[in-house]
């Protein structure tokens, strides 16, 4: 094995709970959503519509926080524009800056849709092996109620920002995956570090824009099995991989969007959920001229069901 492989405990659980919620105090944050302050004392500016930092009433990433991030408690936050729309939430660019300093940066600001808007239809599925133990919640969420739906809408985002500061740490410490750094959660609404061009703005291409071919394309090929290894020895499987669903920013292939992470041992079909992800990417893959030997989807499924501990 090799020497970034985990135990058993850190397979499944890295030391915590990841989809077992007492408390669901990811809905009790503030705003649910959208850029509206919590407080209502706490106007917009009326020349940049900036305002301030959630940073102090919200869950953080992982310590030690990275260098360019503004942590200050002076900062505010400005609109800049929609980064991306989804049929479960929006992403959307923020300056976090000090005021009359140097100290700025960008964030990329997930915003999971009000739950009157949301689709649901593929909950049931991803949501097992996730629960939590009061009775009426669990009721809730099963029984599609307003306030269920709000409770799912919180998992997926609290199920994201937990697999990715886990994945983030391993990727800080062993460098076998990319994922954006889970600056901080509040409600239904992620901030993630922004990947791209910071002077335009622009965010880092998916890799279904791009045409990657001979050594960049398999390059790219052995990044993505590295990082779905680091995936199931940490007993996780992707959900709904795609290349829509990884970047590419500088020569690094960045895993993104993981509110429908599956715990592949709670989760009675994690094995099928790990074999679709193969499936949909080993094609991708393929189409663009990747030698079938290296894209073999049941090998690798194989492979990554040995190393989540399911076979």
């Amino acid at each position: 094995m090799r020497d970034h492989d985990f135990s058993a405990r850190e397979r499944r659980t890295g030391g915590r709970r990841r989809f077992d919620d007492d408390e669901p105090h990811f809905l009790k944050h503030g705003r649910a959503s959208g850029p509206a302050p919590a407080d209502p004392d706490d106007e917009p500016d009326p020349e940049t519509g900036a305002v301030w930092s959630s940073w102090d009433d919200a869950v953080h990433g992982p310590e030690p926080h990275p260098a360019w991030l503004v942590t200050e408690l002076a900062a505010r936050d400005t609109e800049l524009g929609v980064l991306k729309t989804g049929k479960e939430a929006d992403v959307h660019l923020v300056r976090r800056a000090v005021p009359d300093t140097d100290r700025s940066c960008l964030l990329a600001a997930k915003r999971y849709r009000d739950p009157r808007h949301r689709l649901f239809h593929r909950d049931a599925g991803y949501l097992e092996g996730r629960r939590v133990r009061r009775s009426r919640e669990m009721r809730a969420m099963t029984g599609r109620t307003a306030f269920g739906r709000q409770m799912i809408a919180g998992q997926w985002a609290a199920a994201e920002f937990a697999a990715l500061a886990r994945l983030w740490e391993i990727g800080a410490r062993y460098g076998t995956i990319s994922v954006p750094y889970p600056v901080q959660l509040r409600g239904t609404e992620l901030m993630l570090e922004f990947l791209g061009d910071a002077e335009q703005g622009r965010a880092a291409p998916r890799l279904a824009e791009l045409r990657p071919a001979g050594a960049e394309l398999r390059g790219l090929w052995e990044q993505l099995v590295e990082a779905l290894l680091v995936l199931a020895r940490a007993g996780y499987a992707h959900g709904d991989l795609s290349p829509y669903n990884l970047l590419v920013h500088g020569e690094r292939l960045v895993l993104i969007d993981l509110p429908q992470v599956v715990d592949v041992v709670a989760n009675p079909q994690g094995r099928d959920f790990l074999a679709r992800d193969v499936r949909v990417v080993s094609t991708w893959f393929a189409a663009r001229g990747l030698p079938p030997g290296l894209a073999e989807p049941a090998a690798l499924t194989e492979l990554l069901a040995r190393e989540a501990g399911l076979s």
